[in-house]
């Protein structure tokens, strides 16, 4: 908790002048929204998991920067990216924003066919985390043999970073009873003895914190995955095909977002602020938003598609290790590959 505490205060930057320089900007861009006039399509549906991952996607969605590029965007909270998959492939969502591990697996699996067009974020101190409660006898990795462990999706990302810490330390990921449960969820199960630990993402690490009082049995940004590349943002080929300057606009207002977030922690605390509150409360308090550990998101100067393929692979290669993934060329999911 310490690590991710002194960092959150570190980066603290949210002053009156900057958060009246957010305001300023998102009233220019809707001002100066041009109609959409040569896009393809200009209502999109886009389904991101609303964890700070995604905080680039955040900013551009509430700070206008989408409405700039002529782009009307709907979205919706993912539960997981590995659940969205298959409407994505249906044509439910025509831009998802999730964990690189699930998108890889589909692809690998013939279940989708999809273009990694931007990256997303890559995992900072505090960020990821194994959370227990104060009164937990579970104080060790070791401890979590034969417990119950909450994590959103099956063998994705955060299984596979635990899977890595896990060995690391000489515990057998298999003697630990993983349970899908959804990030907002996790809390209260946790506070209630549902389950003895909890995988963790921020924010719903710091709300655990805030209103339950759970602490940090593990920072997962350790070992193997220190510095890990976690998130990205996905098309399908044939959309990509089809709606070639949609998705440069896309991309543009995202990379403005992306931007954003890795430079002003303001930006970020105030778009994750505005997060939704219905059906399911996802908006982060103030509180909540002033302690939070960020990521680092990865910018792009080229156009679409220009994503760091050493990272990709890093990920695919922890995916051989932890997860008995087979073999697999990334290159396929890049746009011009």
């Amino acid at each position: 908790m310490g690590i991710r505490r002194a960092r959150g205060k570190a980066l603290l930057l949210t002053t009156t002048a900057l958060v009246l320089a957010l305001a300023a900007g998102c009233g220019k861009s809707e001002a100066q929204a041009p109609s959409g006039a040569g896009l393809e399509k200009t209502k999109l549906n886009v389904a991101v998991v609303p964890a700070l991952d995604s905080a680039g996607f955040f900013v551009a969605l509430y700070g206008g920067l989408f409405k700039a590029q002529g782009l009307d965007i709907t979205f919706t909270p993912a539960t997981s990216s590995d659940t969205v998959i298959a409407d994505q492939v249906n044509g439910t969502y025509d831009i998802t924003g999730g964990n690189y591990v699930s998108y890889i697996q589909a692809q690998q699996s013939g279940r989708a066919n999809l273009d990694i067009f931007a990256e997303g974020s890559v995992m900072e101190p505090g960020t990821q985390g194994i959370y227990t409660m104060p009164d937990s006898k579970i104080t060790s990795l070791a401890g979590l043999k034969g417990k119950t462990v909450a994590i959103n999706a099956p063998k994705n990302i955060l299984y596979l970073l635990a899977a890595s810490m896990m060995t690391e330390r000489g515990v057998d990921p298999h003697s630990v009873k993983f349970v899908n449960v959804p990030f907002p969820k996790m809390a209260t199960e946790l506070a209630s003895g549902a389950i003895d630990a909890a995988l963790l993402p921020e924010p719903f690490a710091s709300q655990a914190e805030e209103s339950y009082g759970a602490i940090p049995l593990v920072d997962l940004n350790q070992g193997a995955t220190t510095s890990f590349p976690v998130a990205g943002y996905v098309v399908t080929k044939q959309w990509a095909a089809k709606y070639p300057r949609t998705l440069a606009a896309f991309y543009r207002a995202l990379e403005e977002g992306q931007q954003a977030a890795d430079t002003n922690r303001a930006d970020v605390e105030q778009a994750m602020e505005h997060l939704p509150v219905k059906p399911v409360p996802l908006a982060v308090s103030k509180e909540t938003a002033a302690v939070m550990a960020l990521d680092s998101y990865p910018v792009s100067s080229g156009p679409a598609g220009s994503v760091d393929l050493v990272r990709l692979e890093r990920v695919v290669n922890v995916m051989h290790q932890f997860l008995g993934f087979g073999t697999f060329d990334v290159k396929s999911m890049l746009m011009d590959g």
